[in-house]
């Protein structure tokens, strides 16, 4: 595995790479690595012939800077676990290489106006950003995400095609701990207590799905049962709990089609989110947590 921490010298990896007939993949990521990050460099492993994954912690898309302070960092785990992940290039940039008197930001509206972008003003500008400039530097012929983040994936769609970007995004499984946490590199942070709390997300996702296989579609209903599951076992304060169509995240009153159930709830001072994708297939649906 190839570590740089030059533009340059990604451009001229990559090329050779491209060179030989092989097709690029690509995982930005802001590192302290989990089994959801390497789950990505899996898929690409199968589709691609050369994966590149980044890590860089960007501070552009952090609206409080405690947080952005106190994310978690290792490096040199990570580049442990990205070489066995079978990654071929790590790029390690910092802010110089990165951000050099930039006055452009990438913007997706409406898809942001909602969920966390209601809730993390400037968090989305900064992502797609940080997003497009990887894009023109690394020039995948795939990049995967996690449905974790799934309006951030829903806008990097939007973005790619908006700006004619010649990348297929594939949108991978949220990867869960054996007792259902979504894994996340902020788990870190929780107590014990805080995590034992945090499992009241997942619950109210699976009570939510089997309100919809029995036939409920008031997403109000939905949403204050959810809100009963997690409010009964834990003093974390609840951000928002949303029903949205997908992939357009606009509120919706009744789940009649492809849709998102998103929520963030904060554990102490550590904010968590969320989701399940509603599939529709003609009347039936299909539930993905």
């Amino acid at each position: 595995m190839e570590r740089v921490k030059e533009i340059s010298r990604v451009r001229e990896l990559v090329g050779a790479a491209r060179e030989d007939g092989g097709r690029i993949g690509f995982v930005p990521t802001m590192g302290y690595l989990h089994e959801g990050h390497l789950s990505l460099v899996r898929i690409l492993k199968e589709r691609t012939d050369f994966v590149v994954m980044s890590i860089f912690v960007n501070k552009l898309q952090f609206n409080d800077l405690n947080d952005f302070d106190s994310y978690p960092k290792d490096i040199q785990r990570d580049m442990e676990l990205a070489e066995k992940a079978g990654v071929d290039l790590l790029f390690l940039p910092d802010d110089s290489e990165m951000y050099s008197n930039n006055l452009t930001v990438v913007d997706v509206h409406e898809i942001t106006e909602n969920l966390c972008g209601a809730h993390r003003p400037g968090h989305f500008q900064g992502v797609f950003t940080v997003v497009s400039k990887l894009f023109n530097i690394v020039q995948p012929d795939v990049a995967v995400f996690g449905q974790k983040d799934i309006q951030q994936v829903s806008g990097i769609k939007k973005m790619v095609t908006d700006l004619n970007f010649p990348i297929e995004i594939k949108v991978a499984p949220i990867v869960r701990e054996k007792d259902g946490l979504a894994m996340s590199s902020r788990n870190k942070h929780l107590s014990s207590e805080e995590r034992n709390n945090a499992l009241a997300l997942n619950r109210s996702l699976h009570r939510a799905k089997k309100m919809l296989m029995s036939g409920e579609r008031d997403s109000s209903i939905i949403i204050e049962a959810m809100k009963e599951e997690i409010s009964s076992v834990t003093h974390g304060d609840m951000d928002y709990i949303s029903v949205v169509s997908f992939p357009d995240l606009k509120d919706v009153d009744r789940i009649d089609g492809d849709s998102v159930i998103a929520l963030a709830v904060y554990f102490g001072d550590t904010r968590l989110i969320d989701n399940m994708l509603i599939e529709f297939t003609g009347d039936s649906l299909n539930c993905i947590i």
